[in-house]
């Protein structure tokens, strides 16, 4: 297998690498960066990666798989430190904890409000917790594993849910794949890996790259970091959902990335987009 070899603006070295542990303070983009790395390069990571930790989002589902494989341990379940105790496990000593992105609300005063009242703008941001433990590092009654996730999705749902219209393939040049403009995509009725170029065109929607403009998948135009990007969302979406044409993705971004580096944000792009894609073509559960 020809491996994926992405750098992104400012990287101190190739990535390529396992990710440093994340006692080592990274910043949020190199992580990811690494994360995405690893989507691209191990074989089955991502599918086994969501099949255990499939409550998390994408970017931690990895994030916890690759600290566990870097210690030596296998995917399984994990849980907060009280969690485990809820379930008669105890956490034993001198195990170190998992660390996961976790979202943190805060308030955003307006301009010239000093009392903090109710009107001001709320905003997320993401902070690494140190809180997890996996099973292999507890002790205690046994527990039953939770069956393992099979991802489920559907394209009619998540193009209603994405308010995304798929149209009638019209363009003349067959060598096109699939296009996107606005909130519309089409995909060529002959296209060797359909289900990959819907994930690609839905991903150009998604991540924002034809709000004002065509995005037609063809090598006469110079959208590098846009295919780059969509590709890289397609990709995820494929081995997540054990779908064929990962080679020829791997070797599509390659080609578009073409020795160059990606903005340090797109990965997390990236993985944000997929985690919506994936989630607008999923069933509800019923209760």
């Amino acid at each position: 297998m020809t491996k994926a070899t992405i750098t992104t603006m400012n990287a101190t070295s190739p990535l390529g690498v396992p990710p440093k542990p994340p006692e080592a303070h990274q910043p949020a983009e190199r992580v990811f960066s690494n994360l995405l790395q690893h989507a691209l390069n191990e074989s089955g990571l991502v599918s086994k990666a969501y099949s255990r930790f499939h409550r998390y989002s994408l970017g931690n589902q990895l994030f916890a798989a690759s600290q566990l494989l870097s210690r030596g341990l296998p995917l399984s379940p994990i849980a907060s430190f009280r969690g485990w105790q809820d379930l008669g496990r105890a956490v034993r000593k001198g195990e170190k904890a998992l660390t996961l992105y976790m979202p943190v609300t805060l308030k955003r005063q307006a301009k010239g409000d000093q009392n903090g009242t109710d009107d001001a703008d709320t905003f997320t941001l993401f902070k690494l917790a140190r809180n997890w433990f996996s099973l292999e590092q507890t002790e205690g009654a046994e527990v039953e594993l939770p069956p393992l996730a099979i991802p489920a999705w559907d394209a009619g749902l998540a193009l209603v849910t994405l308010d995304v219209t798929e149209a009638r393939f019209s363009m003349l040049n067959g060598n096109v794949q699939g296009y996107a403009q606005g909130r519309q995509i089409a995909v060529n009725p002959v296209a060797l890996y359909p289900h990959k170029t819907r994930f690609h065109e839905l991903a150009h929607v998604v991540l924002g790259h034809t709000a004002h403009a065509e995005c037609a998948d063809t090598l006469m135009l110079s959208r590098s970091l846009q295919e780059v990007e969509a590709e890289g969302v397609a990709y995820v979406l494929c081995a997540l959902l054990g779908l064929p044409g990962l080679p020829e993705s791997r070797d599509y971004i390659q080609g578009w990335l073409d020795g160059g580096q990606l903005p340090e944000k797109s990965p997390k792009r990236m993985f944000s987009a997929a985690q919506r894609i994936l989630a607008a073509g999923q069933p509800k559960a019923s209760t």
